[in-house]
């Protein structure tokens, strides 16, 4: 195996950077839900007047109709791609145009702030890139550059963080559609469903580290 190839899979199969890279799918999943499901649901994104430069913007793009429900359905599938872990891959694929579209207009509409937070969601999302590459390199060339031999098996996120993503997503919609509903309790229902999210989170861990000791005495 070459130098850059035993870097590359000695960095892939590290425990406790593959669980970071797991956490962080889900992160970055979790911050397309809310504003896609206003987008998919024909609201507006802000209440900034269309006398500044931000709220005419997005009022434009909300006054397009199909094309703001659209990047609703976008963001959203994309975060389900993500949190299933499964299809995360081609998930993060999409995720890392869209989010690059978004860092481009918060530094071009120039965001107080908001910038800093796209661009590091950006910075995760190539990130993730970079951690698949060995399924993005025959892409470019035929024989791959990440030479493997089937030496190194990789780990892959196990049945219980597909389900715990699926439950995670539909947490994230069920909030959102709810608060929505409601005209009052709003606090209740977001410590509610966070707690919630954290239980389920909490859950998938345990049963991970505990499958990891069970293998490590086999």
């Amino acid at each position: 195996m070459k130098p850059f190839s035993a870097f590359y899979y000695s960095i892939r199969t590290n425990y406790a950077l593959t669980i970071f890279v797991w956490l962080t799918r889900y992160l970055l999943a979790f911050a397309f839900i809310p504003s896609g499901m206003k987008k998919l649901l024909g609201e507006r994104f802000t209440s900034i007047g269309i006398d500044n430069p931000i709220g005419f913007f997005f009022e434009a793009l909300y006054r397009s109709g199909m094309y703001w429900n659209f990047l609703g359905w976008s963001q959203v599938i994309t975060a389900l791609l993500m949190m299933t872990q499964r299809f995360s891959t081609i998930g993060n694929l999409i995720y890392f145009f869209i989010i690059s579209n978004i860092c481009c207009i918060t530094i071009a509409m120039q965001f107080t702030g908001t910038w800093v937070i796209t661009s590091l969601m950006l910075f995760a999302s190539f990130g993730l890139l970079l951690w698949d590459v060995d399924k993005y390199q025959f892409i470019f060339t035929t024989t791959g550059f990440l030479k493997n031999n089937h030496e190194v098996k990789l780990p892959e996120a196990s049945r219980i963080w597909q389900i715990s993503g699926l439950i995670l997503f539909i947490l994230s919609v069920a909030y959102t559609l709810i608060d929505r509903i409601i005209t009052q309790g709003h606090l209740v229902l977001f410590f509610v469903i966070f707690i919630a999210i954290l239980i389920t989170v909490i859950t998938t861990l345990f049963m991970e580290f505990k499958y990891k000791k069970a293998n490590t005495r086999n």
